[in-house]
C-alpha cells in the first residue's frame, strides 16, 4: 500500500464525526428533571422565564416561545394579516419553511436572487426587482405580472451572518412593507451593533437540534409591537383568551373564550428547561464556533474552495461553515462522498426552492430564474461545526479536504 493509501485507510478507522450534534451538560439535565418533578410539564413557569431571559438577551420588548421557527414565521404572517392575494418577497436560498408558511396563509412567495458572497438576500437585487417588476401607486406596491400586493420582506440571515438590513429596511420604508427576520441560523448575531431579533418588525428563531441554541424542537418570536405580540400569543394556543398556565394555575380560572381559530404552537416547560441553560451558554457556544471557523479559515486557505465571506459591520453567529468547491477535478458531490468514506459528515444548505417540484408546479418557477443561487447550490457544502468539536476533529476535516482536493 502506498503512503497516501495508508493515510486514507487510517482516516477511515476514525470514529464518525457528525455534521452537528447538540451540547448538553448537567444543568440542562437537572432542569428537565426539575420540570418533571414539579408536575408542570407543558407551557408554564419555565417557559415564561425562558421568554423573559431571551427578550433581555436580544433587547426586545416581547419574546414568545413556540414549538418551532416554522410556527413563529407562520404566526408572524398571521399577526400581520397577510393572506390571499398578498405577496411576500424573500430568498430562494433557504429552507422550505420560509416560503411554505407564506403559502399556508394563501399568499404568494416571490423570490429575489442572493448575494454571491454572503448567500443572503441581495438588497441591490431587491431594489432592482421592486423598480422593474412592481407598480407603486403611492400607497400600495403590486407585482405588475399578477397584481398581487407586496406586503412584506422576509430576510433570512443565512448561516448566521445578518443580511444587509439597512438596504432592506430602506426599501421597506419606501414602499410601506413589513420586514420579518428569519433568524433561524442567527441567534446571537448582530448587525452594526443591533441584535438580530430587533432589526425588523418581527423576528423568528429556531431551536432545532442542530441550532446554536437548542430545545430539541422549538422556536421564538420577538417584536417590539404590542399589538403583534398580543395577536401572536392569542393565535399560538387555539385562539383562546386564557392560556393553559392561567387556566390551571392555583389563581387561574376555568373560563375562557375562543376569540379566533388559532393554532397549537406553544412550547413546553420541558423544552424551555433545556433552553434556559442553552441560552446562558450561548456566548460560549458562539465563541467556540468562531474559533473553529478561524481554524478552518487558516487550514483551508489555498485549496480550491471559496471560504465564507465575513463582512466587518456584523457579528456572525457561525451556525454554518459553508464552502464552495471550485476544483476542476473533483465535484461537490464527490467531496461529500469522500468525506463520508473518511467518517466525516457534511450537508448542503440549501436546494434553491425554485428548483423543487412544488414551487415549479405551483408558481411556474424554472431553472435559470435565479442564477446566483443556482451556481452557489451546485458547489456549496457545509462542514461540521458545533461547540463540542475538538481541535483534533477540526484538523481531521482540514486534513481530509487537503487529501481529497490535492
Amino acid at each position: 500500500m502506498t503512503k497516501a493509501g495508508t493515510a486514507t485507510a487510517t482516516k477511515r478507522l476514525d470514529s464518525y464525526l457528525p455534521f452537528s450534534t447538540p451540547c448538553f451538560g448537567l444543568e440542562e439535565k437537572e432542569e428537565v428533571v426539575g420540570a418533571l418533578e414539579s408536575g408542570w410539564i407543558t407551557t408554564g413557569p419555565r417557559t415564561k422565564r425562558f421568554e423573559e431571559e431571551f427578550a433581555a438577551m436580544v433587547g426586545c420588548k416581547h419574546a414568545i416561545a413556540v414549538n418551532s421557527c416554522t410556527a413563529a414565521l407562520h404566526l408572524a404572517l398571521v399577526a400581520l394579516n397577510i393572506g390571499r392575494g398578498d405577496v411576500v418577497l424573500t430568498t430562494p436560498f433557504t429552507f422550505c419553511a420560509t416560503a411554505n408558511v407564506v403559502v399556508h396563509c394563501g399568499a404568494v412567495p416571490v423570490f429575489v436572487d442572493i448575494r454571491p458572497d454572503t448567500y443572503n438576500l441581495s438588497g441591490e437585487r431587491l431594489r432592482e426587482f421592486v423598480e422593474r417588476a412592481c407598480e407603486w401607486n403611492g400607497s400600495h406596491l403590486t407585482v405588475r405580472a399578477t397584481g398581487g400586493r407586496v406586503r412584506a420582506i422576509t430576510a433570512v440571515h443565512y448561516g448566521g451572518q445578518p443580511c444587509d438590513m439597512d438596504e432592506i429596511n430602506e426599501i421597506a420604508r419606501d414602499y410601506g412593507l413589513t420586514v420579518i427576520e428569519d433568524g433561524a441560523h442567527a441567534v446571537g448575531a448582530s448587525y452594526k451593533g443591533g441584535n438580530v431579533g430587533t432589526l425588523g418588525e418581527v423576528s423568528c428563531f429556531s431551536f432545532y437540534a442542530n441550532k446554536n441554541l437548542t430545545t430539541a424542537e422549538g422556536g421564538m418570536l420577538t417584536t417590539n409591537d404590542d399589538n403583534v405580540a398580543a395577536r401572536v400569543r392569542l393565535m399560538s394556543l387555539h385562539g383562546i383568551s386564557r392560556d393553559a398556565w392561567n387556566r390551571y394555575a392555583q389563581d387561574g380560572s376555568w373560563w375562557y373564550d375562543v376569540e379566533a381559530p388559532g393554532y397549537k404552537y406553544n412550547l413546553t416547560d420541558i423544552a424551555a428547561a433545556i433552553g434556559l441553560h442553552q441560552l446562558r451558554k450561548l456566548p460560549g457556544f458562539i465563541a467556540r464556533r468562531r474559533a473553529i471557523a478561524d481554524k478552518y479559515n487558516a487550514g483551508l486557505a489555498g485549496l480550491p474552495l471559496i471560504l465564507p465571506t465575513i463582512l466587518p459591520d456584523r457579528l456572525h453567529a457561525w451556525h454554518l461553515y459553508p464552502v464552495q468547491v471550485t476544483s476542476a477535478r473533483v465535484t461537490r458531490n464527490q467531496v461529500i462522498e469522500q468525506l463520508k468514506l473518511r467518517n466525516i459528515g457534511s450537508s448542503v444548505h440549501f436546494i434553491p426552492l425554485h428548483l423543487t417540484s412544488y414551487y415549479q408546479r405551483a408558481f411556474g418557477y424554472r431553472p435559470g430564474d435565479f442564477p446566483v443561487a443556482e451556481k452557489t447550490y451546485e458547489r456549496i457544502l457545509s462542514l461540521p461545526l458545533f461547540p463540542g468539536m475538538t481541535d483534533h476533529d477540526v484538523d481531521r476535516v482540514i486534513e481530509a479536504l487537503h487529501d481529497i482536493l490535492r
